[in-house]
């Protein structure tokens, strides 16, 4: 049985937290010994988890005041993080996001016999960490056995950027279908049956970009009277979006409920899917629109939505920021139900060529390879894999 453990900050709402959720339920239903280790408390937990996943908290998530107290702060996480280790004594340990592959870099030197994997999950030059992480970044990606990249433009940027000796490419699954847990938001208490659905989850933002979707569809609603947008998440930038929403007299036709728990519902209700977002690490709810049968448009921004999207096939891309073709590709596929029928028939093969299986097959193969475990049959074919699921 293979035991192995996640670590993550938190397993609050997000695209990092979905998936160490998703691949520890999966393993667990595979009868692996996995356990979830955090710096946040579980009052936090948004995912839910097989009841045989074990959860540690490290309750080490504070906010630091100034660079002293950020410093012991964090020799605190690694001590704590290498007592959890010597504790749970697994045989493979990946870490998912910067910081925390970073912290398992110093908690794990010394200990022999352990297999440690780190994740980037966005492209690192849109989110720099700051001089001190960086740094920090660069030197100990050496010590991880591997560093995992969603993308082959972010695994480039690791080996070019960092001491890293083995950066494999294992992008996120795009699960299908979603459970639903709380908060739900029924999609006929928003927009009418019979109206149409333009939908966009994510943050609220800077990243997602929301404020030019809003003056696209503000440009695009009057010559399309059937059609309402709607934006699923809970940001920072909330204020912002509805005053400029109350600018553009739309709040009849622009609806941004919060945080669907539900979503897999509201991509079943959607009539197409929009990313306006200016970068990406490899975006899981696009994958899940497309598993739904929705198609897409999507600013063509690094990384991962030209890894998700066949254009023309599934769904199309347009250059990232030109807000004028983001609203003549909108047009074009929402004034022609017969080419919104025609990707949506294609648009559901994201099922096989990410699903879960497949991408777990291939973390499987990377451990195995690794460590020299054996509880995998094939130990060589994580490059075929990639091959496979590009294809």
């Amino acid at each position: 049985m293979m035991r192995l453990v996640i670590f993550i900050n938190n397993l609050a709402g997000g695209g990092a937290e979905r998936v160490a959720a998703t691949l520890a339920n999966y393993w667990a239903c595979k009868q692996w010994d996995i356990t979830i280790v955090t710096l946040g408390s579980k009052s936090l937990d948004f995912y839910p988890l097989h009841p045989a996943v074990r959860r540690v908290s490290l309750n080490l998530l504070d906010d630091s005041t100034h660079f002293m107290d950020a410093l012991l702060q964090n020799v605190q996480r690694v001590m704590a993080l290498r007592k959890a280790i010597k504790q749970l004594r697994p045989k493979v340990i990946m870490s998912l996001m910067s910081t925390p592959n970073v912290l398992l870099a110093f908690a794990s030197m010394g200990i022999t016999g352990l297999c440690t994997i780190g994740t980037e999950h966005c492209y690192p030059p849109h989110l720099p960490l700051g001089r001190m992480w960086e740094s920090l970044r660069r030197r100990m990606y050496g010590r991880l056995s591997a560093v995992v990249a969603l993308t082959q433009e972010c695994a480039e940027w690791i080996k070019v950027h960092t001491s890293a000796r083995c950066v494999p490419v294992i992008p996120n699954a795009a699960c299908w279908p979603l459970p639903d847990k709380p908060p739900k938001i029924e999609p006929d208490t928003i927009c009418l049956p019979e109206r149409k659905i333009l939908l966009a989850v994510g943050r609220l933002s800077k990243q997602k970009n929301f404020e030019v979707l809003i003056d696209v569809f503000s440009k695009i609603a009057p010559k399309h009277p059937d059609w309402d947008l709607v934006i699923l998440g809970e940001g920072p930038d909330r204020e912002m979006l509805e005053s400029r929403i109350r600018d553009a007299m739309l709040g009849a036709r622009i609806f941004m409920p919060g945080i669907a728990g539900n979503v897999g519902q509201w991509y079943s209700r959607a009539d197409l899917y929009v990313m306006s977002s200016r970068f990406e690490g490899f975006p899981n709810v696009l994958a899940e629109a497309l598993a739904y049968g929705v198609p897409a448009v999507s600013f063509d921004c690094d990384t991962g939505p030209r890894d998700i999207i066949r254009h023309g096939v599934d769904g199309f891309l347009v250059p990232v920021g030109n807000a004028v073709e983001l609203q003549a590709m909108l047009e074009r596929v929402m004034r022609d139900s017969q080419l919104r029928q025609e990707l949506a028939s294609r648009a559901n093969d994201v099922r096989e060529r990410f699903s879960l299986v497949k991408i777990a097959d291939m973390w499987e193969s990377l451990f195995n390879k690794l460590s020299g475990a054996g509880f995998v049959s094939e130990v060589n074919h994580v490059d075929m894999a990639n091959k496979r699921t590009n294809s």
